[in-house]
């Protein structure tokens, strides 16, 4: 029946002009022939699109069949010879209809699909859709680019595959939709080479700004989360790495040199010469740019583009810009890659090499801010582990004042008891250098140590300090004192500690023997106080209060009576710990102070 209803609208069509075509002609051929589709009579509705009488009648009428014949496709499978037809059916059409419709048919379907779909329709109808643009010859550019921006909405629907297992299956399709993308892409690219080099004509600008919209897309994604594996299989390239080669290679044949498109990123000038590309978001120009300067200083995908003169500073100061970028994002694989980065650009760098008036350049302060962020919060080890290496390494290549400016900084905004600790240590760490050398040790001696040890040497809110939440930052601090006494004589006085000593007891010393004592009083009574109760431990009312990340978290309902008193006992270890290196650190400074006393009495 349907067959015969298709066959009678195409009868009655063959004795007109295309121009007599009516609306209603149109609307009868789609239903008649989805009908016929969906029927099953898929040999017949190929005969009479191959008949060559319905030529004129395909040419005007045919795009309306696209959207069936896909359908018809996707819902054959198994059925090899109907798949078979189906795309004999979709050539015919592609060669035969007029290429404006068909390229907003063929859109509309990408537009459409969704989940598992997503990736069969899009490798189904790229080649089409690229055969159909290459008819237009009017508004090309136009249509480039309206079919990249389609086709890149749809791909950014699809999850990026993370591990090496998950880019060997390719379950959702991503990496062979990014391979049959580049070959979609090519012929306009290498449309646009043709002309480099030589004014472009309007069009041809147009669709070099298409392009260029596009691949600066692509870096973002799915480039800027790709974890890009370097070796899968014998013989087998990652596709998203590939797929990244690809985008950088058509970045530098339709722009300008690799150098010039990095280090243009965030300076007031306009980026590539091209107002198009300003219009995007800086935001997401800003990403993409970082995605591009990680494949190519770590991935190094075309750096041999880049001139040997350039001096390790120079590119450390363009890479900051990307590698905060990098870092401000949270998901693991972009913080990865800011690392990554970070690294490639420092370790070109001699330690010390670099020069403290780089501080003066927002990057440079907020990259190591980003980096204990990194340590503090991500919940990946590696990562975290990776942070703290990274920002050893900016401290070592940093010169003595800008080691004493980063400290500063870290230790008024970190806010973390274990990053203000491991900032005291380099501290120390950076006094025994200077004390040990002639020249250049001014940061870390005399009035700029003071100035530096005012904001060590105290507790944060006196003795109503949480010395718990603080005892990494308070045990550095204490083995920073200690060291000073012992290495630094009064009669020397090369640190100035013994000028400032009063003030450091007022201060800091005097404030913790009370924050000591108010503290194991506390918790004493409590021990006491869970002994006596022990029998009513299975009482909601008794559940202890435990502190993560400086937040306190009542009532947790599995901790034991028993359990409970652990973590009260190992706080008064800790307090046990601190009170013995206080101790230590204020007889030794009644030792030093005698044995001065003394020697100027013999003197006198």
């Amino acid at each position: 029946m349907a067959v015969e209803e298709l066959q009678s609208i195409i009868k009655r069509c063959q004795i007109l002009e295309e121009e007599d075509f009516k609306e209603e002609d149109f609307g009868l051929f789609q239903l008649a022939g989805q009908k016929c589709l969906e029927e099953g009579y898929i040999s017949q509705v190929l005969d009479i699109l191959e008949n060559e009488k319905n030529k004129v009648i395909i040419r005007s009428m045919g795009w309306n069949l696209v959207g069936p014949v896909v359908r018809c496709f996707l819902c054959h499978k198994e059925e090899v010879d109907k798949r078979e037809k189906c795309l004999r059916m979709l050539d015919l059409l592609v060669k035969l209809c007029h290429p404006k419709e068909l390229l907003l048919g063929l859109l509309e379907l990408i537009e459409e699909a969704s989940g598992k779909q997503i990736a069969e329709i899009l490798l189904l109808l790229l080649e089409p859709l690229q055969t159909v643009i290459q008819k237009l010859h009017s508004k090309k550019a136009y249509s480039v680019g309206l079919a990249l921006s389609t086709l890149w909405s749809q791909l950014s629907l699809l999850p990026v595959p993370y591990t090496k297992e998950q880019v060997q299956k390719d379950q959702h399709g991503l990496g062979r939709c990014c391979q049959a993308l580049v070959t979609f892409t090519k012929p306009f690219v290498e449309e646009v080479v043709k002309n480099k080099g030589h004014p472009l004509e309007n069009s041809k600008e147009e669709l070099k700004a298409e392009l260029l919209k596009f691949c600066f897309k692509s870096l973002k994604y799915p480039l800027l989360t790709a974890q890009l594996i370097e070796v899968l299989e014998e013989n087998e390239e990652d596709p998203l790495k590939s797929f990244a080669s690809e985008i950088v290679g058509f970045i530098l044949a339709i722009g300008d040199s690799l150098p010039k498109v990095i280090f243009q990123h965030g300076r007031k000038e306009k980026c590539w010469d091209n107002p198009d590309l300003e219009e995007e978001d800086s935001s997401q120009l800003a990403d993409s740019m970082a995605s591009l300067a990680y494949l190519v200083f770590v991935q190094r995908i075309s750096i041999d583009q880049f001139p040997l003169v350039l001096s390790p500073l120079y590119l450390l100061q363009y890479n900051m810009e990307h590698v905060e970028v990098l870092l401000k994002r949270t998901e693991e694989s972009v913080s990865s890659k800011g690392l990554d980065l970070l690294e490639n650009s420092l370790l070109r760098m001699e330690d010390n090499g670099l020069p403290h008036h780089y501080l003066e350049i927002r990057s440079f302060l907020t990259v190591p801010q980003k980096l204990v962020k990194v340590m503090t919060l991500c919940p990946l080890e590696t990562l975290r582990k990776k942070g703290l290496k990274m920002l050893q390494l900016y401290i070592d290549k940093l010169d003595s004042q800008g080691k004493n400016i980063l400290f500063r900084c870290l230790l008024k905004t970190s806010n973390h008891a274990g990053v203000e600790g491991y900032v005291i240590q380099n501290i120390k760490n950076q006094i025994d250098v200077s004390l040990k050398r002639t020249e250049d040790n001014k940061w870390f001696t005399g009035p700029q140590l003071l100035s530096l040890l005012d904001l060590v040497l105290l507790l944060p809110e006196g003795a109503e300090t949480d010395l718990l939440q603080n005892s990494d930052r308070i045990m550095a601090s204490l083995n920073l004192l200690r060291y000073l006494v012992i290495k630094d004589n009064e009669s020397d006085n090369h640190t100035g500690l013994w000028t400032e000593l009063k003030k450091i007891e007022k201060n800091f010393l005097k404030p913790l023997h009370t924050g000591l004592n108010m503290s194991k009083a506390h918790y004493e009574a409590e021990i006491k106080n869970k002994k006596e109760t022990r029998r009513e431990s299975h009482n909601p009312k008794n559940l202890c209060t435990v502190t993560v990340g400086g937040e306190k978290i009542p009532n947790v309902p599995n901790m034991t009576p028993e359990m409970q008193l652990q973590v009260l006992h190992s706080a008064l270890f800790t307090f046990d710990l601190i009170e013995s290196v206080l101790a230590r650190v204020e007889e030794l400074i009644e030792l030093k102070t005698k044995t001065t006393s003394e020697e100027t009495a013999r003197l006198k």
